[in-house]
């Protein structure tokens, strides 16, 4: 059989690396490795890659497979045609099943037997070929617009706002709570910007340690530490050209801030182990769920990397403030997962649609999502129903309390003791299982760590 298509093999094991090259450039025309996957994104503008068969996990003794997940979701976004197959050598079904149903095509456990992986990368290359045939449009996702803004009356202005500041470089702090979208929107401006057609790289400061900090953002070179064993391409240099979007912005300790702001102040950095400045052409973007003015403060968080990053400042309301976009974002959901479940659910009933307006959302669009999603997996008949939404029932749930009632009833809360009671509240309704309450909120179980640290919870 002649030899067809472009593979990309991921993984942080050289010897493995080498061993697939010889094995599978018998079979694929062009066999691509990466020992990192921070430069995918920015390889997949350069190469028409066919099948990525991608390690799990490349951070020394993190075995969670977080980061595999990841940069499928990764690839799959900029090149929804791309088959993924997923390599590890920890067989956890669950963690298999995430995986298919974030786009994985199959799921490859180390050690690999020759003949079953050749296999699968050989179907996952037919498939492939399948979908291109079904036309060119679906290589350009980049083109089209995830986000769905609304039509309340609080998300207007931010939409002219993001229309008119996406075209320019100005660093952007974008903030809201936890579920309320800000990584889709740092997208949307990427999308709008003219930088469109460079990398985005996404970074979730919560979930990078102290120790690997200036590694990570910044890159390494051979030999600089005991375990640096090649050079690494950090985060600045694997967005040049395009965007760097750094989440939960606020979890950076004080220490490492300075790192920080030399790096944006300076418009260059100095990867661990070197002495060559390298040129970074980025467009910053950062997002917090937190209030950075009171953090500074506080002596928490640096003035002056305050005013660097937040140039442009977007707020994102919360989902309770924008009432009349639950019902069509709820309708959108439906139908996403009515494809992707093959459902045939028309809409919801009037009990259902009340129980939405009614329900608080504290979790926001993430918690609606997920709630719809698991409604449609539960539900019978073509309309969904208010039990099969599953949603803790809330004091005048079905009868909403009156402005004044609301006032002595509801003590209000700032937006940290309202993180710490919804970080508390799905570790209750978990059990105490961490990585089932990290996805219930939508975040990493790194990040829970750290929110529980910081909360004393």
């Amino acid at each position: 059989m002649a030899k067809q298509g472009t593979l990309l093999v991921v993984d942080d094991n050289r010897n493995i690396l080498t061993s697939l090259q010889y094995l599978l450039e018998e079979y694929f025309q062009q066999v691509i490795t990466l020992n990192s996957p921070v430069t995918i994104p920015s390889l997949l503008q350069r190469e028409a890659i066919d099948v990525v068969l991608l390690d799990m996990n490349f951070s020394s003794g993190i075995n969670s497979g977080n980061e595999g997940l990841y940069w499928l979701r990764e690839i799959k976004r900029l090149r929804p045609q791309i088959q993924v197959v997923l390599f590890t050598a920890y067989a956890d079904i669950n963690l298999a099943v995430t995986g298919l149903k974030d786009g994985a095509t199959d799921f490859i456990v180390k050690p690999w037997d020759n003949a079953k992986l050749v296999q699968t990368l050989q179907e996952a290359y037919a498939k492939a070929r399948g979908n291109e045939k079904k036309g060119k449009q679906a290589s350009q996702p980049t083109e089209k617009s995830s986000m769905y803004w609304g039509n309340s009356s609080v998300i207007r202005p931010l939409r002219l706002l993001v229309e008119k500041v996406s075209t320019t470089d100005a660093n952007i702090l974008i903030t809201g709570e936890n579920g309320t979208g800000k990584d889709m929107l740092a997208r949307e401006i990427h999308r709008l910007s003219p930088r469109r057609n460079g990398p985005m790289v996404a970074v979730d400061m919560g979930a990078i340690t102290e120790s690997l900090f200036e590694s990570e953002l910044f890159g390494h070179v051979k030999g600089s530490f005991t375990d640096a064993h090649t050079d690494r391409v950090g985060r600045f240099e694997a967005a040049d050209g395009g965007t760097l979007f750094l989440d939960e912005i606020a979890n950076l300790p004080y220490h490492l801030q300075a790192k920080l702001l030399t790096v944006i102040q300076k418009r260059y950095f100095i990867k661990v182990g070197s002495n060559t400045p390298q040129p970074t052409n980025i467009r910053l973007i950062c997002a917090t769920n937190r209030n950075l003015d009171e953090m500074v403060h506080n002596g928490e968080f640096r003035e002056d990397l305050l005013y660097r990053i937040n140039t442009i400042h977007l707020h994102i309301p919360a989902l309770r403030e924008r009432k009349e976009d639950i019902l069509p974002l709820a309708q959108r959901f439906l139908e996403q997962y009515n494809q992707q479940y093959l459902r045939t659910l028309t809409g919801f009933s009037a009990d259902a649609e009340q129980r939405l307006l009614n329900y608080p959302w504290y979790g926001n669009i993430r918690e609606l999502q997920h709630t719809i999603e698991k409604a449609v997996i539960l539900s019978d008949g073509n309309l969904l129903k208010a039990e099969n939404l599953q949603l803790a029932e809330v004091s005048g749930q079905d009868a909403p309390a009156t402005h004044e009632e609301s006032k002595e009833d509801t003590p209000l809360q700032t937006l940290d003791e309202m993180e710490k009671n919804l970080v508390k509240k799905a570790i209750e309704q978990c059990d105490g299982n961490l990585s089932q309450a990290a996805a219930q909120l939508g975040i990493t179980r790194q990040t829970l760590y750290n929110k529980m640290k910081r909360h004393g919870i």
